[in-house]
């Protein structure tokens, strides 16, 4: 693509570039030379699973990637023993270093749905981190000041109200940027969350003497519940390797308010189609459900498929439209689960991952047991032995049987 054409690709979805002209300049040089931009993404090894809030900024990878850019994958094993504090109102448990590389070989495997593998250059920053000596960290600290640490919201507001800021957080906005350093990035990516570490990342170039790096920026994802960031946590997340019937079933029930968000951050459909599905709305031409199993539809085939999200929109329309149950259910054992609490019971399922969420889900009566909603955690509704149809939520079904 020419200059202008990598510029309007690069800029969908993107909340902020510093500075554009010199990703501009970077750009033409990298045309008239060949030599392709090194483009960085540091990923914090935190958590074994991706969900669509992390694929907006590998998007923006991907981008770079087909632009014909170098795609580094920076795996913060080293800066993972810190924890990031961006966004933090408490100083972050640190990971332990078996924690950290189970964690950064699942994210590694998960890389290869959305970038080209075979030509994504994998780091782990120990390799440079790891040698630095003490004097070497003191020498890197000097190069920026207390005061512009307090510039970060985060540290700001800790600081205002008296919450203690531990001195190694100061040590995790510059190991970062020691990142860009030793790769000699030209670009660093990241959610809006991290524009300060990206741009102390400029700040540490500079004083080593390398032209700084372009920091790009993109929004953060609101998850399901249409107010608050993606996040597993909360359980308003959609994950990357979800079955795709639950993938698609998610995405339909987003608010009406995130389609087009969705449509523009988490998938590459043409900007002329988002275009006309937004005037389509706008205008009462397109409906907002037919929309929906747009962007549903294309997810879902995006990590599995066209066939799958063919297979899971028809569940869809069977199971929540038609309100029918599914063709296929499957079903599953559970060790002593007579002696099991409906709490219990939904865990072992596979419908949430933690107890806590499960019992918020049946005090929210979205639990059926053979067609009666059940609201009491408490239950015990193997405890005759006999197999049950459990329902969970309006698209998880399962036989149980104790076992």
């Amino acid at each position: 693509m020419n200059l202008s054409e990598q510029l309007s690709t690069i800029r969908r979805g993107t909340a902020e570039i510093v500075v554009e002209s010199e990703l501009r300049a970077k750009l033409e040089r990298s045309l008239k030379t060949g030599v392709p931009l090194k483009v960085k993404l540091g990923l914090d090894p935190t958590a074994p699973d991706l969900h669509l809030g992390h694929t907006v900024v590998l998007q923006k990878l991907r981008d770079f990637q087909v632009l014909g850019h170098q795609a580094i994958i920076v795996i913060g094993d080293f800066t993972g023993m810190i924890g990031d504090p961006s966004g933090r109102s408490e100083t972050r448990k640190p990971l332990t270093w078996e924690e950290i590389r189970v964690n950064a070989e699942t994210y590694r495997a998960q890389l290869g749905k959305i970038l080209d593998m075979s030509r994504t250059r994998v780091e782990f920053n120990s390799t440079w981190l790891g040698p630095l000596t003490f004097e070497n960290i003191i020498r890197e600290t000097a190069n920026l000041t207390v005061a512009q640490m307090l510039q970060r919201d985060d540290f700001a507001v800790r600081y205002a109200s008296g919450r203690p800021i531990s001195l190694h957080e100061f040590l995790y906005p510059i190991a970062q940027a020691y990142d860009s350093v030793a790769l000699r990035a030209d670009v660093e990516l990241g959610g809006t969350d991290q524009t300060f570490n990206l741009l102390v990342g400029r700040d540490l170039q500079r004083a080593h003497g390398q032209e700084p790096q372009v920091a790009l920026t993109v929004p953060i994802l609101e998850g399901l519940d249409g107010a608050q960031k993606m996040s597993k946590t909360l359980g308003n997340y959609v994950g990357i390797t979800e079955p795709p019937g639950d993938m698609y079933g998610k995405l339909m029930s987003i608010p009406d308010s995130l389609m087009l968000r969705y449509l523009t951050l988490v998938t590459r459909l043409p900007e002329d189609e988002v275009r006309e599905i937004t005037q389509g709305l706008s205008a009462g031409r397109v409906h907002p459900m037919e929309a929906k199993k747009r962007l549903a539809w294309t997810v879902t085939a995006q990590y599995h498929g066209e066939a799958a999200a063919r297979e899971a929109e028809a569940i869809f329309v069977r199971v929540v439209q038609d309100r029918q149950e599914p063709e296929k259910i499957d079903e599953i054992n559970i060790p002593g689960g007579a002696k099991l609490q409906l709490v219990e019971i939904v865990v072992a399922t596979g419908y949430v991952s933690s107890k806590s969420e499960a019992r918020r889900k049946i005090l929210e009566g979205a639990v059926d047991v053979d067609n009666v909603t059940l609201t009491d955690p408490n239950a015990m509704p193997l405890s005759d032995g006999r197999r049950r149809l459990i329902r969970m939520g309006k698209r998880f079904w399962r036989w149980v049987q104790p076992a």
